[in-house]
């Protein structure tokens, strides 16, 4: 893989909170169209990990360089622009607007962006078609499974057409059948789209074929071999 298709570079990442380290010299390299599962087990510093690649966070020491550039140099508002277009990120509890209906949820990131409405309405139903959920975008997200709710969270972080999406562990509130269903949109996503996706689980024994596996331990992201 070519320098040109790095998206983005943790580079000896380490985070703590007072006296609390939760992430010890975290290196990691993800290329356009990469499909990563850093798993862990809850409380070890993932939703840390995933904060910071979403430039929510910077990291107590070392760096992120993200679409070639050093995370600390960017000024707030050019942080809010690129995870408005270019990062997509999927929160563990959904963090859908319960005032808005499905499509007005997923179009809302496209009329932040100052995208016009035709437009607008043209790739939110593309993306409803992509994800089978056509019949739910006048519903509101009360009236939705978790599963539901979860897709739609993945279609309104798609919207802009990122190149990388982050998940915070996607699939901790669903059952089994709803997991692989929404494994399965995440790998076509990554396939059909080459967005790079990134997520975090709690899953520590699942094989999911398509992911390059890493585990979270003491603060220390290890790469698994198993395959």
């Amino acid at each position: 893989m070519q320098d040109e298709d790095r998206v983005f570079e943790l580079i000896n990442v380490s985070k703590s909170y007072g006296s609390t380290v939760v992430l010890k010299n975290v290196n990691l390299k993800v290329n356009q169209g990469d499909f990563i599962s850093i798993r862990g087990k809850s409380g070890v510093g993932k939703t840390s990990l995933f904060r910071i690649m979403g430039l929510l966070e910077l990291p107590t020491d070392g760096s992120l360089r993200l679409f070639g550039k050093d995370a600390a140099e960017m000024e707030e508002d050019e942080k809010a622009s690129l995870r408005l277009r270019q990062l997509g990120l999927v929160f563990q509890f959904f963090n859908l607007l319960p005032s808005l209906t499905v499509a007005e949820n997923v179009e809302l990131p496209m009329a932040l962006a100052g995208v016009k409405k035709l437009e607008r309405r043209e790739r939110v139903f593309e993306l409803l078609r992509y994800f089978d959920l056509e019949g739910l975008a006048e519903r509101f997200p009360e009236s939705l499974s978790g599963g539901e709710r979860q897709r739609v969270a993945v279609m309104r972080a798609l919207v802009n057409r990122p190149r990388v999406l982050l998940a915070d562990e996607p699939t901790s509130s669903l059952d089994d059948e709803n997991s692989a269903l929404l494994l399965g949109l995440l790998e076509r996503v990554c396939r059909e789209e080459k967005v790079a996706v990134v997520m975090t689980t709690t899953d520590l024994y699942e094989n999911f074929p398509v992911c390059d596996d890493y585990f979270l331990k003491n603060g220390q992201l290890l790469r698994l071999n198993y395959k």
